[in-house]
């Protein structure tokens, strides 16, 4: 049984107040010759020993009472229920809880001077604390009267939350304490002299379960693959701002004015955060047009940064691939973008295709459909078969400035733009980025070729254009590479093995595992980086996996054709930054199940740093490919139905056989 209120009422007799004057008289003098008889043991109930005096002790009572009490009183038996467990509450602050100790105060001394009052309050003395579990034979009738007058008002529901929230065993037995000694008074008279009165202490009916639940990740999760495990921050929600209410809307939220701590910076999920309130008077203060725009609150201040990224670090995935102008592209590519080391997916995706297939959109349709709803396409371009495109999360699009790229042709005659570079350029948080696809001459020998194709490419790339550099004073007119932050560079460099098929093959087969140290000593790009002579400043992760060129399509052979190619190093990342140990490169491999193409695809994970910046500088506003966001969303859900489709038709399929 309940009250109207929805607090559980305990066992015992409680005394109500009621119109009827006299009922209690009245029920008195009718069931004045039966006997209560109770057991007074240890378990602190109060008893009788004279049953013959119950009638006359209890009018001796009632005198103590005040009039209006007496004359509205009524005696009612109420199931025994075990109590509530205690709820979680919200943080206050310092002002707040003072104001709840000044209101419980006030409320207590009204509701005491105050008998009419009805209603019941969480936050006040309560029938919780007043009617411990009695058990005996006796009747309703005359079981012991207990003072009600000790009730505060209406609103003290409201006022109160800390009552609701907080069941400990200490206010517990602060609140029997202070009924003991209240109703001590009410219980000495001549009638009860020969009486042991004694109320219990009110204990809780299990020990209280633990409340140190933290289920918050340490690191930040901007990395995740999916978001199912959403459910762990309602529970860290309500243990780190537990409320009254169990409403999670903003307007219950900014409308209890609730203060907390700096969750915003705790390792959480971006997607599923709350927003910081904003005061008025601060909007009011702060002047957007003088000052450092590096200030509190600034979108790209270093505040805005520690949300997202505590240790300012990104998580970037760049890869290249000669397509070799395939039309057929691969079924699944998972295993491309998405490998299974490490665990969790990256912040931004670049990838650079050489010899693109003919449809550049189904190209980035499959590269949207692959990474799924988490990720946005920020941009892409082309220079004849050269193809580009950023994917970034959703979530992080705020922080990018407008995007930039320019085009270099290293093949002047050539109608069809097949070799040449496209970069790729902008601004994340004060982090400048740069991201150079090429691709070079080819030809066993045609190294200088190679050479000049790069030193064409860092003069010719005319970036940035309205984005302003960073570091200016570190930059150089005649290298793109020294305008930015941090540059990476991929493409298909065409640099060879200087060594016969046969001795490659021999070494292959001697170390058909990741051991390629003796095939890198005689390569091309290796030897001419150590020189300074190409890529100066860039460095490039350990190469453990096999050549990515040539293959025969479709099969995991090197070249079975006459001209018996050599296995070569020919698709590459390298990566250079302004600062020291700015750039960590986390894997890099190749993917040997593609194989549409005669080249492997080749990829790189990085952890970059990422510095503050300052909001003087054009923003991209949002801006993504909404268009093919939609279209790889179909066609991903159309996937998987199909699949849970096919699913059902195996199941639910049988098989014969016929003897």
């Amino acid at each position: 049984m309940s009250t109207p209120n929805g607090f559980p009422q305990h066992s015992g007799a409680c005394v109500t107040q009621s119109t009827e004057g006299g009922a209690v008289q009245d029920l008195h003098a009718k069931k004045a010759g039966k006997a209560a008889k109770k057991e007074a043991g240890g378990n602190g109930v109060l008893t009788f020993e004279d049953p013959s005096s119950v009638g006359t002790s209890l009018n001796e009572t009632l005198k103590l009472l005040p009039n209006e009490l007496k004359a509205n009183m009524k005696i009612k038996s109420i199931t025994p229920r075990p109590p509530r467990k205690p709820r979680l509450e919200r943080a206050a602050s310092l002002d707040e809880k003072s104001w709840r100790r000044w209101r419980r105060f006030r409320t207590s001394q009204e509701s005491l001077t105050d008998p009419n009052e009805t209603s019941s309050s969480n936050g006040s003395l309560q029938e919780a604390s007043l009617s411990p579990p009695i058990r005996g034979r006796a009747s309703p009738c005359h079981q012991c009267c207990q003072q009600n007058s000790l009730q505060s008002s209406p609103d003290a529901s409201e006022a109160s939350p800390m009552g609701k929230s907080r069941g400990g065993t200490s206010d517990l037995g602060k609140r029997a304490s202070e009924i003991s000694s209240a109703f001590g008074g009410l219980l000495r008279g001549k009638a009860f002299a020969g009486g042991k009165p004694r109320l219990s202490q009110i204990m809780p009916a299990r020990p209280l379960p633990p409340m140190e639940l933290n289920v918050a990740s340490h690191t930040l999760r901007t990395a995740n693959r999916i978001d199912s495990d959403y459910m762990d921050y309602r529970h860290y929600s309500q243990h780190k701002f537990g409320r009254v209410s169990s409403s999670l809307s903003d307007t219950r939220l900014h409308g209890n004015g609730m203060v907390y701590d700096n969750c915003s910076t705790d390792s959480m999920k971006s997607t599923f955060s709350l927003l910081t309130p904003i005061r008025s008077k601060d909007v009011r203060s702060r002047s957007y047009l003088e000052g450092s725009l590096l200030a509190n609150g600034a979108l790209l201040g270093a505040e805005e940064l520690s949300k997202y990224f505590p240790d300012r670090n990104i998580g970037i995935f760049v890869a290249t691939w000669n397509m070799q102008g395939q039309k057929e592209l691969p079924v699944n590519l998972d295993d491309f973008l998405l490998p299974t080391d490490p665990d969790y997916a990256q912040d931004m995706y670049v990838i650079g295709v050489q010899e693109g297939c003919p449809d550049r959109r189904e190209w980035e349709i499959r590269l949207q459909e692959t990474l799924g709803p988490h990720y946005v396409m920020l941009y892409s371009a082309a220079h004849g078969v050269l193809y580009m495109s950023v994917f970034i999360r959703r979530d992080l699009i705020w922080f990018c400035s407008e995007v930039e790229y320019a085009t270099v042709t290293t093949r002047i005659v050539s109608q069809i733009k097949t070799k040449g570079a496209l970069g790729i350029c902008f601004t994340f948080f004060g982090t400048s980025f740069l991201f150079i696809t090429s691709h070079f001459t080819s030809g066993d020998s045609k190294v200088n070729e190679r050479k000049l194709d790069y030193n064409k490419t860092i003069q010719a790339l005319t970036l940035p254009k309205n984005v302003p550099d960073t570091n200016p004073y570190r930059s150089s007119s005649s290298d793109v590479t020294t305008r930015f932050d941090e540059v990476f560079w991929f493409g298909d460099f065409n640099f060879r093995l200087n060594k016969d098929r046969e001795t490659v093959d021999s070494i292959l087969n001697q170390n058909p595992g990741t051991d390629v140290s003796k095939l890198l000593a005689y390569d091309q790009l290796t030897s001419e980086m150590s020189r300074g002579s190409i890529f100066k400043g860039f460095q490039e992760a350990d190469i453990h996996f096999r050549p990515s060129y040539k293959f025969d399509i479709g099969k995991d052979s090197y070249d079975t054709t006459s001209k018996q190619r050599t296995p070569s190093y020919t698709d590459r990342v390298v990566y250079r930054s302004r600062y020291r140990d700015d750039i960590h490169a986390v894997k890099y491999s190749s993917c040997p199940v593609i194989k549409t193409s005669d080249h492997r695809p080749v990829f790189a994970l990085f952890r970059v740093k990422v510095r503050p910046g300052r909001d003087n500088i054009p923003l991209a506003a949002g801006q993504f490919d909404r268009e093919l966001y939609l279209i790889g969303i179909k066609r991903r859900i159309t996937r998987e139905l199909q699949k849970r489709q096919e699913q059902k038709d195996q199941k639910s399929s049988s098989i014969c056989s016929i003897s």
